[in-house]
């Protein structure tokens, strides 16, 4: 069992907050390395919390479970629920965590921030929600504040946990 966490960092304009929707059904894509063999998958997976299997020990959940198509070994995966979070203007340049996973026989390597992030513009402007970060950024523009605001140079980076 290793707890991983994602970091993210962003250059945010006239955003206050940028974070994954509340909803079960946000969903994470990550490419994963068994650590058994070192088989990285070549096409995106994701984990949400919506998807629930049991484990095949105790009480706990997945929220992915997969088998590496090299080794044959089975590897899963849980979002630790209450890690997950959003990051900050004033954090601006630096990497936050935004989840913790907890990894049993595989390790995220890669993460593609895509759509269903909730972006709150700065002086009390509007909430855009379904923000959509395929494309590595996201711009809009806000008539609350008559401002433009969007979502540059995101960056994300893995790091072992306690």
């Amino acid at each position: 069992m290793v707890k991983i966490a994602l970091k993210l960092k962003a250059n945010l304009e006239n955003i206050e907050s940028l974070c994954p929707a509340t909803s079960p059904d946000f969903r994470w894509y990550l490419k994963f390395t068994c650590n058994n063999c070192g088989e990285m998958s070549s096409k995106w997976n994701y984990a949400s919390l919506s998807e629930e299997t049991p484990a095949q020990r105790g009480s706990a959940v997945n929220h992915f479970v997969s088998k590496c198509k090299l080794c044959g070994r089975d590897n899963s995966l849980t979002i630790v629920q209450d890690t997950v979070r959003g990051i900050e203007a004033e954090s601006c340049g630096e990497f936050r965590q935004v989840a913790v996973f907890d990894c049993r026989g595989l390790e995220p390597k890669e993460f593609s921030a895509r759509e269903g992030w909730v972006a709150k513009a700065i002086d009390g402007g509007k909430t855009f929600n379904e923000v959509d970060l395929s494309e590595g950024e996201w711009a809009d523009y806000c008539d609350k504040i008559n401002q433009p605001v969007g979502v540059y140079e995101i960056e994300h980076k893995f790091e072992r946990v306690k």
